[in-house]
């Protein structure tokens, strides 16, 4: 994505609310934090679970699948499942925690705008 996409109007998403929009064919799960917005990609790149169904609390989406967890101003990782032990290293060693893809927002005449991808965090959990 190169140029900024209109996806919705500012007063539809409610504070503490998620949504998954589409920019150019891609899925892309938008959150409201306070007056802020935060674009990253729509699902958890643990196993694929639909961000959009989980909760949001704060800055931090957790998966409706697993319980990963991950802060949507910048997409690291804050915890790659809710399992412990043996599970918990299998599944990192399975599939290593990786951050969310993020987005730009910006707002526009009352409109949320999606742009391009932005840097990664520098590093992960």
């Amino acid at each position: 994505m190169s140029a900024f996409a209109d996806v919705l109007g500012a007063e539809e998403l409610v504070d503490g609310a998620m949504t998954e929009v589409e920019v150019g064919g891609q899925a892309i799960l938008l959150a409201r934090a306070g007056d802020r917005y935060f674009a990253t990609q729509a699902r958890c790149p643990h196993l694929h679970g639909r961000l959009a169904r989980g909760t949001l609390k704060g800055t931090v989406v957790t998966c409706p699948r697993h319980g990963s967890q991950f802060d949507v101003t910048d997409g690291s990782v804050i915890r790659w499942t809710d399992w412990s032990g043996v599970a918990q290293a299998a599944a990192e060693a399975l599939r290593h925690p990786r951050p969310l893809v993020t987005y730009e927002v910006r707002i526009e005449g009352g409109r949320v705008m999606v742009g391009a991808e932005k840097e990664p965090p520098a590093h992960t959990a």
